[in-house]
């Protein structure tokens, strides 16, 4: 049986696509998302010119804009990034849940990794902690977790270029 581990950190990526899909509403804190992934990305062996950014007007338009990214097969793994902060009304779960919902169905339908950079927060100083405070930056987190799956899914036979 096959073991995968990537424990070590060894990203298999020479020539891997990314697509990028960043909400601009809650600019702020996406910006700050998308910066990290991107130098992150950069760092491990993705070309600049491999990445392809696209914005939408907020989190709920996400999975639609990643959707189409994903099903042109050019890209190797989509990342989304947005964030939801909580208001004193019921929009806040709608969306948050469309999102994510919409995000994993895309995934499953069109067989790639589709990496979730959506924060929820309670507030904007959950948000601000996240995207670079005492939290960490979460697009950090999800460019890593890209590298992974994009590593994972070649090993696993299923290398989207050339489909």
């Amino acid at each position: 049986m096959a073991h995968f581990d990537l424990d070590t950190q060894e990203y298999d990526v020479s020539g891997a696509r990314v697509g990028i899909v960043a909400a601009r509403f809650n600019h702020e804190v996406v910006n700050k998302l998308l910066t990290a992934a991107v130098e992150t990305l950069g760092n491990n062996g993705i070309d600049e010119n491999a990445i392809q950014i696209i914005r939408v007007p907020g989190a709920f338009e996400l999975p639609l804009a990643a959707q189409t990214l994903a099903r042109n097969r050019e890209f190797e793994a989509v990342l989304s990034f947005g964030a939801i902060i909580r208001g004193g009304t019921p929009h806040f779960e709608y969306v948050a849940g469309e999102c994510t919902r919409g995000l994993g169905q895309v995934a499953l339908d069109e067989q790639i990794p589709m990496l979730f950079g959506v924060l929820t927060t309670d507030d904007q100083a959950q948000a601000v902690a996240r995207c670079g405070g005492s939290d960490g930056n979460k697009g950090h987190e999800v460019a890593v977790a890209a590298l992974e799956m994009i590593t994972l899914m070649r090993q696993l036979g299923e290398h989207r270029q050339g489909d």
